[in-house]
């Protein structure tokens, strides 16, 4: 065994990464727990606009490290791309700030864009570069990697968990500012100590180099922003219903197995597991835009017909997302000793059926939370401990699938073609979350929503009309259900196609 690998103390850069994210997350989680409630009762959008903002805002952010990867490994570096991506961010915030601060208006949703924006392409050179800088810190074959990514997780939980509790408890534009605040401190402490804490055991600095920007890809960043600037814009400006970004994600989606596939160097193996690949990202899609609610129908729901008052104090809507992380913390550890006992005694599921769990366990969620709300009429309310009970269900879920995805891809892409098979689980959660905004545009309007001197317009599916929030979580029910069962029917084949004999699951504590 190497020097290296006997060590057991972790470098102090981790922990230095660990605070540096934990805050940019509380940045991000702050304003994404808010961000639906300041929209509906601020800048008095639709629910259904505000859902459809949602999915599109969160669905970017998951498609924009593509480009940050790119501008980094080729000219920026890794330093270079999080002091830009944080500047960025923080300045997003800002901007989010002084939307609220209009008290709304057509200034404030414009504004709100500008700010959106700057979120969306700062948060793709931030995101993918401080994490692989977690891995620089450490010689290959080093066994700490795996607890160092732990370590560094639990910090995502960390910010994840308290950044509702402090955004959610203030007005508006106090809780965007607090979350550019967040911003600032983690960028702050990494512009301050990176020198000394970002270094190799050997003394070196890690992280890539920074090389000359040429004017093409300048203009390749600006066209970037203006693309996005326009295509969250479209609808505004050109009072059309046409959804363009649904457009360009699920048109991306579609092309990517083509060209991919069509790698006539690919062998038969290399085909098989690529087609594993999409297969399963197929049906993250239905995962990810069932359990993504927690931003936006959720929220709606927990603020307008969720009891929350405890002892006299009412509790906000947004504190209910801090229940996720908390419970990923709490849980992770439990699950590991589960699948550790399953896999001594070769019980432990294969990684599809893991999935397939995780499908399950977000439909059984949705079942409880429907059982709560059978029969409730527009002016009641339902006990938040259905809520509760629905996020604790999910975290499971998620910690069944949401571990898998990362290592399932490692694992069977083609070493020419991993970072694109990477890109392209990344276009999926990207799909998945763009999903998750159509599908929460059809929650039927309740509670403070309803105006009793208009009639009342319930929105549809696939010639359903969707009536009361009781059949709305019937539409989870049946979608995740559904897609459930047919990754149960599928994992035999799928783990055929791998070729791979089953590993022992490691836990991943990323809060998505």
């Amino acid at each position: 065994m190497s020097q290296a690998a006997a060590k057991t103390n972790h470098p102090k850069g981790l922990y230095f990464l660990f605070f540096t994210e934990m805050w940019e997350r509380f940045s991000y989680y702050g304003m994404r727990a808010i961000f639906i409630l300041f929209m509906t009762k601020v800048l008095m959008i639709q629910d259904a606009d505000a859902s459809q903002i949602y999915g599109s805002y969160t669905g970017l952010v998951y498609l924009t490290p593509l480009l940050g990867g790119y501008l980094c490994d080729k000219f920026l570096g890794n330093r270079q791309s999080i002091i830009i991506g944080g500047l960025l961010m923080a300045l997003g915030q800002f901007l989010m700030f002084l939307s609220a601060s209009t008290g709304g208006g057509a200034s404030g949703i414009s504004i709100m864009w500008a700010g959106l924006t700057s979120i969306i392409i700062g948060n793709g050179f931030f995101k993918p570069n401080i994490s692989t800088m977690v891995g620089q810190l450490y010689p290959a074959g080093d066994r700490r990697i795996d607890s160092a990514f732990t370590i560094f997780y639990m910090g995502i939980n960390l910010g994840a968990f308290f950044s509702p509790l402090v955004c959610g408890s203030m007005d508006f534009k106090w809780g965007f500012l607090a979350a550019c605040i967040g911003m600032i401190v983690s960028l702050i402490c990494f512009v301050l100590f990176q020198k000394k804490y970002l270094i190799s055991e050997e003394g070196k600095e890690i992280g890539l180099p920074v090389k000359k920007l040429d004017l093409k890809n300048i203009l390749v960043i600006i066209g970037s922003i203006g693309i996005i600037f326009f295509m969250l814009n479209f609808k505004q400006m050109f009072q059309s219903d046409v959804e363009i970004i649904s457009y360009f994600i699920y048109g991306a989606m579609l092309l990517m197995p083509i060209i991919i596939l069509s790698d006539k160097s690919l062998t038969t193996l290399e085909r098989n597991r690529i087609i594993v690949i999409f297969i399963l990202a197929f049906f993250v899609i239905f995962f990810w835009g069932a359990f993504e609610q927690a931003g936006a129908s959720l929220t709606l729901f927990a603020d307008r017909q969720t009891e929350r008052t405890v002892f006299g104090w009412e509790m906000p809507a947004s504190y209910f997302q801090s229940i996720n992380p908390l419970a990923v913390i709490v849980l992770a550890p439990i699950l590991t000793i589960v699948w550790g006992y399953l896999y001594a005694r070769k019980l432990e599921p294969s990684s599809p059926k893991k999935m397939a769990m995780g499908l399950t366990l977000v439909a059984l969620g949705y079942v409880v939370i429907a059982i709560a709300v059978k029969g409730l009429g527009l002016g009641e309310k339902v006990s938040m401990y259905w809520l509760i009970s629905l996020y604790v269900i999910h975290s499971i879920g998620e910690l069944c699938l949401s571990p898998i995805g990362l290592s399932m891809v490692s694992k069977l892409a083609p070493l020419r073609l991993s970072s694109l098979m990477m890109g392209t689980w990344f276009l999926a959660n990207a799909a998945a979350n763009k999903f998750a905004g159509t599908l929460s545009a059809l929650i039927p309007p309740s509670g403070d929503a309803v105006d009793p001197s208009k009639p009342v317009e319930y929105p549809s599916i696939i010639g359903f009309q969707i009536t009361n929030l009781y059949e709305f979580f019937m539409v989870f029910i049946v979608m995740t259900g559904i897609s459930a069962g047919i990754l149960f029917i599928l994992s035999s084949w799928l783990q055929k196609m791998m070729n791979e004999h089953h590993n022992k699951f490691a836990p991943d504590l990323d809060a998505h």
